[in-house]
């Protein structure tokens, strides 16, 4: 891998790790669940080949630090640190957008707050469980998750949490089917020490959103949404399939499932190249 070019920026509440490779117009890379920078290990060489390439770690997750560790946490304050990321880095062309997951979720929001800013968002998965029309039982999933988080810890609460996104059939567990590179392997440590703050503070704040779908129609031509290939069925699937169809837009598919940017980097990020371009 090409070293990155590392620094810090400073925003309301926080301050952020990022990582910046390669030259040509700006592409952000906003990563989801429990990673950061890391996680785009897989495609960012790659990707650099023809873009800028900047991503960080969210406020809270890994070396982006929170001056209250306990403050709650906003979609639309993720949104405004990554709109400041391209206030930094490209502060005169619009530039477009990945996000995964939660990642994706503040992505949309940035789009629907900066459309000026941004060329294209691709939002993989994000969990917009409240455009969907079973969203009452999804809101008793995160109630769940936080008593299992305030009376049990984080490991339980996860639990509560994964056993949720499964298909109603699926009673396998998701650990055993996935085999990751050892690159990812190796994250495993960072990514164990940034799950209580996932499932304390992002969950139930990223999961809770509602999206702003009159200015996403307005907004569509800017917008690619992306499910895994093997997310099917899934919750983090479904909300993307529901927006995409009363949006009137193409459901586009990518290699894999959730964290199919993990398991499956080459075809995950050639087909992220020409989403951008499309």
């Amino acid at each position: 891998m090409t070293d990155p070019t590392i620094g810090s920026l400073r925003v309301n509440g926080a301050t952020l790790h990022y990582e910046v490779r390669g030259q040509g117009p700006l592409l952000l890379l906003i990563p989801g669940g429990t990673g950061g920078t890391a996680s785009f290990d897989g495609i960012a060489d790659d990707l650099a080949a023809e873009y800028t390439v900047a991503t960080y770690d969210p406020r809270g997750m890994s070396r982006s630090t929170l001056d209250d560790p306990e403050a709650e946490q906003r979609v639309a304050e993720h949104a405004d640190d990554a709109f400041r990321v391209l206030e930094l880095m490209s502060p005169n062309e619009p530039a477009r957008v990945f996000g995964t997951s939660s990642g994706a979720i503040a992505a949309m929001h940035l789009l629907t707050t900066h459309p000026e800013r941004v060329a294209r968002v691709v939002a993989h998965e994000p969990p917009l469980v409240e455009v969907l029309p079973d969203a009452s039982e999804h809101r008793a999933l995160i109630a769940r998750v936080k008593e299992t988080f305030r009376t049990q810890g984080h490991m339980p609460a996860m639990a509560v949490f994964a056993a949720g996104l499964k298909k109603d059939d699926d009673t396998t567990e998701p650990e055993a089917e996935i085999k990751l590179p050892p690159q990812a392997a190796a994250r495993a440590e960072r990514t164990m020490a940034n799950l209580p703050y996932f499932i304390g503070h992002i969950v139930p704040s990223f999961m809770s959103y509602i999206p702003d779908i009159h200015r996403l129609e307005a907004l569509s031509d800017q917008l690619v949404l992306a499910c895994g290939e093997d997310s099917r069925g899934e919750l983090p699937y479904r909300p993307a399939a529901s927006l995409a169809e009363r949006l009137g837009m193409e459901l586009q598919h990518f290699p894999g499932g959730h964290t199919g940017l993990t398991t499956h980097p080459a075809e995950f990020g050639e087909l992220l190249q020409k989403a951008l371009r499309a």
